[in-house]
């Protein structure tokens, strides 16, 4: 996500509505319209709340909070959850975790996965585990413990690539992966043994909808994006997320929602988002997007593609946000900025929020 390509297709603004090439984005979603800026420079509809729950290079817990923060996901843990959370920064990166306690106050705060480099996106997994992936040349994935117990370990046979986001489809037993280049493809991986990433088969969606083999994971000579001859590529591979039967996922280049019926095997596009990036969901059916491209607003796309803002985020800048996931129980949502306002030092330093209101339904 450090090389962002801007959306641009001829966008006007009329009143307070942003035409763009296929949408139209209104002013008001069904939580209603958002209103002024918190202290935080946090915009939400009525009845919403958020706070700043980590701020890098600030200790939450003892623990000195990541520099930009990207993608992540919540686990539960007993009466409370953990958020975790990628560092996409080169050589240094990794993941860290906050843990919560049933009121929502920060419990802990710990490493679990450090020095690996660009930490982009990922997905979690239904035995509670997270995917980390890296988004440089031959990047790999990381499955990592939230509950810091177990050591990180690669995932090797997921191929090596420009590594995105993932989302695991438990219906067929398989992770569908995104890919952030111009030309990327979309991915899924079959694992041997379900619960069991170690091995397995890496196949590319191409252009006729079937999924062929990968000959070479490891890409050792070759990209995997370019092995198979009838691949379908897409611009900029960014967040994924699986629900009902459906993977959705987004590209930057086009700011495309993609849903791919895995059970008709049907792909579409259901919606046009500015600067598309990082995606989670509700139970309801509702889509969250993060906005790249210097947007800082977070969209809500309804199951038949209406687009609306759900927050939107002032004084940072040309930060972008990140990470949104809702705790296990839907009732609170946490983000990112990136790159955030200006420290003490004068360097920019990255915000993880929380949101707590009204959601439409539990997950």
């Amino acid at each position: 996500m450090l090389r962002r390509t801007l959306l641009r297709t001829g966008a006007v603004v009329v009143g307070s509505l942003w035409l763009g090439s296929s949408k139209a984005y209104a002013s008001a979603g069904p939580y209603g319209p958002l209103q002024e800026p918190n202290a935080d420079g946090l915009a939400l509809p009525r009845g919403f709340t958020g706070r700043v729950v980590a701020r890098s290079g600030r200790k939450v817990a003892g623990l000195t909070w990541h520099a930009a923060p990207d993608g992540g996901a919540c686990f539960p843990d007993g009466a409370g959850w953990i958020y975790v959370s990628n560092s996409e920064i080169p050589l240094l990166g990794g993941v860290s975790a906050l843990r919560f306690g049933a009121g929502g106050a920060v419990r802990d705060a710990y490493r679990i996965l450090s020095g690996t480099n660009l930490n982009c996106a990922g997905g979690a997994t239904p035995w509670n585990t997270w995917l980390s992936c890296e988004e440089i040349t031959r990047g790999r994935v990381f499955e990592c413990d939230p509950y810091g117990s177990r050591a990180a370990r690669p995932r090797l046979a997921m191929g090596r690539f420009q590594h995105e986001a993932a989302a695991c489809d438990p219906d067929r037993q398989v992770v569908y992966l995104t890919e952030d280049e111009p030309d990327g493809c979309f991915y899924r991986f079959r694992p041997r043994d379900w619960g069991d990433l170690t091995e397995g088969t890496l196949e590319v969606l191409t252009t006729s909808g079937a999924w062929r083999r990968v000959p070479s994971p490891a890409a050792l000579t070759r990209a995997t994006r370019h092995q198979v001859d009838d691949a379908r590529h897409f611009d900029g591979g960014e967040g994924c997320h699986y629900t009902g039967g459906v993977c959705y996922f987004t590209t930057k280049g086009d700011g495309k929602v993609w849903a791919y019926d895995a059970a008709a095997g049907r792909l579409r596009t259901l919606s046009t988002v500015r600067g598309a990036d990082n995606i989670t969901g509700t139970g309801s059916g509702e889509l969250f997007v993060a906005e790249d491209g210097g947007n800082m607003e977070i969209s809500l796309v309804s199951a038949s593609g209406e687009v609306s803002p759900f927050l939107r985020l002032s004084g940072h800048g040309r930060s972008e946000l990140t990470g949104p996931a809702f705790s296990p129980d839907g009732r609170r949502l946490y983000f990112s900025s990136q790159r955030g306002r200006r420290g003490d030092s004068g360097g920019r330093d990255g915000h993880t929020f929380e949101v707590t209101g009204p959601f439409s339904a539990a997950l």
